[in-house]
């Protein structure tokens, strides 16, 4: 499960939709961290390449991730510039994994990557 998410990752990174087959059920339910869904194979597919036009992940850093049976969850900072905004964050990526080993399910959440101590460093 760490590597099908490893190689996902990857696939922003080299601007690449082939790999995104054998990395996805048919069925998949994508949730992006900043609200769109996508369902299904093809609808990924549409968002990957539309995205990809405009814009280019420039890091997706994985931090950690675990797993436990059917799920993996991985924390990362992730970097780009779309529509010529650049843009970075925290993230983690929830996955359920059907039984050949392909995404059904992933849910992004983000969190801002500059964090602050307002009571100080103790």
């Amino acid at each position: 499960m760490e590597e099908t998410l490893r190689r996902y990752f990857q696939c922003w990174l080299d601007q690449d939709d082939g790999p995104l087959k054998d990395i996805f059920s048919n069925d998949i339910v994508y949730s992006e961290c900043c609200g769109p869904e996508y369902r299904g194979l093809a609808q990924v597919l549409q968002w990957f390449r539309d995205w990809n036009r405009t814009g280019r992940v420039l890091r997706w850093d994985v931090k950690q991730v675990l797993a436990c049976g059917r799920t993996a969850v991985a924390e990362w900072y992730f970097a780009c510039d779309a529509d010529g905004q650049r843009s970075t964050f925290d993230g983690v990526t929830l996955a359920e994994f059907d039984g050949g080993g392909k995404i059904v399910s992933l849910k992004e959440f983000q969190s801002k990557a500059e964090h602050c101590c307002p009571y100080g460093r103790s």
